[in-house]
């Protein structure tokens, strides 16, 4: 079976091997494809994976010998599902892959908020330090974790895995989901309507995928009803904030600080409004991106293609 990889440098820039991939078909992997060169890369190719390689419903017409689309990624809005599903494509996705990768990163983000390790270990290596007539100092607040409440809004594989770390550091959790049945009752963690939710987290951390209903979901209107000077991390779906309301949110002080891994429009857009923002971390879509979750990443897209093989695809969205 001929297999087509569409854009496969960000899940392997080099560093783990298509091995487990190879050995199921004649592959061939493009690092990158631009749109106007996806249908001729695709030719008569059965197979193909994508990761934010669109596939549209023009690609699958013009493409009538594909018959499996496996999307590199848990999120796959890449691809016209309604399409697919009118033309019997089989499209799948990798799901649960980054969860212990993710969890790592929001607590990156929020331990950098809370202690600036960065800028402190820059100034001692500027000669602040040498230059100090105290044996310590520090140019920035240090907060500290212990005994803050933790919003995490969503509850699934990452939430879930957040809402741990969180109670190892001594937070209290409270959680927002559509399903606060799934909540352990002996987990210690609250579930909360979204109003309460805002009004008692210190830190909310997103973890929701990115539907009509969450577009937008960090606004003016919600904003207003945090904790002023809360910390909002978003690892999870740059549509989910509001950006130009958020930078007035932190310009006004009402949000304390925003550390995002995501954007609205990926790569960044120059005049996107968070650059320049005051207390704002920005990191360029990286919390899946250890070796270890990309290695995981590689082994079930194979084992995708294989199950799709023996004709009982697994991890199938359409």
């Amino acid at each position: 079976m001929k297999i087509i990889v569409l854009d496969g440098f960000a899940l392997n820039p080099g560093d783990i091997s298509w091995k487990s991939v190879e050995e199921l078909g004649s592959l061939t992997v493009y690092d990158r494809t631009p749109p106007e060169q996806v249908v001729e890369r695709i030719g008569d190719a059965p197979a193909i994976l994508t990761n934010k390689t669109v596939i549209s419903r023009d690609v699958m017409d013009a493409c009538p010998g594909l018959k499996y689309i496996g999307v590199l990624a848990t999120g796959y809005n890449v691809v016209d599902l309604e399409a697919a599903r009118e033309k019997g494509i089989v499209v799948t996705n990798i799901p649960g892959y980054s969860t212990q990768a993710v969890a790592q990163f929001v607590f990156a983000l929020l331990l950098e908020v809370c202690c600036h390790v960065q800028h402190h270990s820059d100034s001692v290596h500027a000669g602040d330090w040498v230059r100090s007539k105290d044996f310590c100092y520090w140019n920035s607040p240090q907060l500290e974790l212990w005994g803050k409440t933790l919003g995490i809004f969503g509850f699934g594989s990452i939430g879930r895995a957040v809402a741990a770390v969180g109670q190892a550091l001594g937070m209290k959790v409270v959680c927002c989901t559509r399903t606060p049945s799934k909540i352990p009752a002996d987990s210690g963690i609250v579930p909360l309507e979204m109003d309460e939710f805002l009004a008692s987290s210190d830190v909310i951390s997103l973890h929701s995928p990115l539907t009509p209903q969450t577009e937008n979901l960090v606004c003016a209107t919600t904003i207003s009803k945090m904790k002023r000077g809360a910390i909002v991390i978003n690892t999870a779906r740059g549509p989910l904030v509001n950006e130009a309301d958020m930078v007035k949110a932190l310009k006004s002080g009402q949000v304390g600080w925003y550390a995002a891994d995501v954007v609205c429009r990926e790569p960044m857009d120059s005049e996107n409004p968070l650059l320049g923002a005051p207390n704002c971390i920005l990191t360029p879509h990286i919390a899946w991106a250890t070796q270890e979750a990309r290695s995981r990443l590689m082994a079930i897209v194979a084992s995708n293609i294989e199950a799709f093989q023996r004709g009982k695809p697994v991890n199938v969205v359409v």
